[in-house]
This record gives structure tokens, sequence and C-alpha cells, in this order.
């Protein structure tokens, strides 16, 4: 099905930017294709959760379920405002935070042939980086952020301030240093606190076992056996390799005003194996299916991606959701366990039923990927494929 819309006026009044700034845009297309089409869809709510993009919370979203009802496929909105071609449904996007279930994966596998000790303390590996403040921390508590380590801090407190940063290279060894010359923000295990730090030294803590590099132990291990061709690790390049659809963000523009710029390149060093990860959905539903199928991590340690520790977490005081890469909730009434990202411009989630009878794979390009709600598109995603919470 294709649709013509018009984009919303407080969008497009003079208010896309990027670099270069684009100009104004009375109209774009906007695509919503399905495999198999829309009208024997298994799934119909998609169709409606996907029509009228580009909107104001999003200028494209790609989407993937496979479950017992069968199998579909679609995309919605545009590749770039400035074109208004429709959405590549193959595009790459960065993946975010999703990027810790890969390198969740590759703990997991150095545990199970017994080259790392989940229970064993970070420091007895680490020890000239680990200071003896953080003896106490485990392996297994850097993948269920238990941890207590404080997030090191990124310079720029607002979206403009870290856009005119983004291309700054960070240090993983910096960035864990700082983090760990703070105060502990509790004692290991004592309650759960989601934050990019622990995966940042489990990178540094899967090099230094292996010997290698972090980026080429998850392709030999993840990309390479699982044939994930169009999944890759950006390093210090700050673009998207490849078809891709273009990640807006609003913000304020040089003008003063408030719209949306082009923030596709940016770099990621920050993230690192916490979040820079860059894939296509295809390659995600690969992924998501050979995990809950037991081909990424095999063995007893698989439980260790669907055990939550029994603590409450940090900020709200609620019952814990974090186990070692996966994030369980319960929706619709069954209990759903995946993992959502976000780097500007992009949302991403995949998630699965424990027996793999519903799998979803979303990216959505978001104009506020990094907020403190839940994009409302990727929301009715969410809510299609497996009803509310």
């Amino acid at each position: 099905m294709n649709v013509r819309i018009s984009l919303l006026a407080a969008l497009v009044a003079g208010a896309v930017a990027g670099p270069p700034a684009l100009p104004a845009a009375a109209s774009a297309p906007a695509a919503v294709a399905a495999a198999p089409a829309p009208r024997s869809a298994p799934y119909p709510a998609l169709e409606a959760a996907l029509a009228g993009l580009p909107d104001g919370d999003a200028t494209a979203a790609l989407v993937r379920v496979r479950g017992e009802e069968g199998a579909w496929q679609g995309s919605a909105g545009v590749h770039d405002l400035l074109s208004g071609r429709p959405a590549d449904p193959a595009g790459r996007f960065r993946a975010g935070s999703v990027t810790k279930v890969f390198t969740a994966a590759v703990v997991l596998q150095l545990a199970a042939e017994g080259r790392l000790d989940l229970g064993r303390s970070v420091r007895s590996y680490l020890p000239g980086l680990v200071p003896a403040a953080y003896e106490g921390v485990t392996v297994r508590q850097l993948l269920n952020h238990t941890h207590g380590i404080p997030a090191a801090g990124v310079p720029g407190g607002t979206v403009e301030e870290r856009y005119a940063d983004r291309f700054r290279i960070h240090d993983p060894r910096e960035t864990v240093r700082a983090a760990l010359a703070k105060k502990r923000e509790f004692a290991p295990g004592e309650r759960q606190h989601y934050l990019n730090i622990g995966y940042t030294l489990a990178g540094l803590l899967v090099e230094h076992v292996t010997g290698d590099t972090y980026e080429h132990q998850v392709a030999r291990r993840v990309l390479r056996p699982l044939g994930l061709r169009g999944t890759y690790f950006p390093g210090a390049d700050p673009r998207i390799t490849g078809p891709h659809n273009h990640g807006y963000q609003r913000m304020r523009l040089d003008d003063g005003t408030t719209g949306l710029r082009d923030v596709t390149v940016w770099g990621a060093t920050d993230a690192w194996a916490a979040g820079d990860i860059v894939s296509t959905t295809a390659d995600l539903e690969r992924f998501t299916t050979a995990l809950f199928r037991g081909r990424v991590v095999r063995g007893p340690v698989l439980r260790e991606m669907f055990t939550v520790p029994l603590v409450t977490d940090a900020a709200t005081g609620r019952p814990a959701a974090h186990s070692a890469g996966l994030s369980r909730t319960v929706l619709g009434g069954r209990e759903v366990w995946g993992k959502t990202g976000g780097r500007w411009g992009y949302n991403t989630a995949i998630g699965s039923t424990r027996d793999g009878s519903r799998a979803l794979v979303y990216s959505v390009n978001s104009t506020d990927a990094k907020g403190q709600d839940m994009n409302r598109v990727a929301e009715k995603i969410m809510v299609a494929v497996y009803g509310r919470p």
C-alpha cells in the first residue's frame, strides 16, 4: 500500500535543518509496504501503527514480526526529508543498546568455555584497571547491572551541546577509569541500576581474556556464524555505511528556532560495547531467533539471559527487570524478553516470548530518540504485536 501524506506544518515550516542545512518541504511521500500484502497480513494492527509517517514523532519505521500467525515485514515513512523518497526497508540503522545483547552473548560464550568465571571478581582479571574499592564486583554483576559502578558522565548537558561534540573520540579505558574514580552507588549485588558502564567494562574484559579486539570477537563468534552481513561496528567512523534512512532530532537550530536536524552522522565511540553496533531488521531478526533457540549461547549459561536478579531498581524502587543482556516485561498478559536501544535519530528493539512463538524487531527513526518517554510510534508497534502492559 502506498499513501501520500503531507508533513506536519510544525515539522517543516522552515524548521528542518542539518549538516548541510535542509530546505523546508511542503510535502513528502510515505510508504507502507508489507510482505505478505497488508490485506492478508496476520498482524493488521501494525498497518495502523505505521500509517501517517513521517509525523512529529518519527520520519520512518522498519518492522519485522514472526510468530504463530505467520511472518510480516513492513516499512513506512521516508528515506530522508529532503528527497521524500520512501524509506528503504533493508536500510541499516544504529541499534544502540541492542549492542549489549551481543556483548552479553560473547561473555557468556567465554564463560561456557571456562575462560571466564561469572562469579569471579572483575578486578581479578583486570587488577591494573579496577581499584580495590570495586573488588567485590563480579562478571555476572556487570551483565545484570547490579555492580554499583556509577556512570562516567559525558560532556554536554543538552542535545545541542552533545551535537556540537558529536565527533569526539572516546577511549573505553578512560571512560572506565573516570567511572571507577567515583564512589560506588551501592554495594555490589544490592540493587540494580541500568547503565552503559558495566558493558564498557565487559568489552574490555573480553579483550583481556581473548587477547583480541572486542569487535573481532563478536564478528567471529556471532556475526559470521549467523551470516549477519548487514551488521558491523563503526569504530571511529561517524557515518553509517551502505543503504540507510536518515535520522533526525528535534533541537534548537542555528537561527534560534526549534526544529529537526539531520543527525545521521554522529560518532558512537562513547557507547562502544554498550551501544555502537549498526544493523538491519533482517539481521536482528535472525540473531533474535538464533539466540532464543540456544544457537548463540549454548548450555546452562543461557539461563543467565533469562534470570532477573531478586533486587529492586535503584531509581524506581520497583523489582529489577534486567537480566544478562535482556529485559523482562509483561505485555498483553504474556512475558516478553528483549532489548531496546536509542542513538540520536534511531530507536531500535528486539523482543520475543521465551518459547519464540512471537518475535519482533523494529527500527524507528525517532525525532527524540533519547527522550525520557518511549517514542509513540515505537509504542504503537509494540502494542500492536504484543498488547498493552
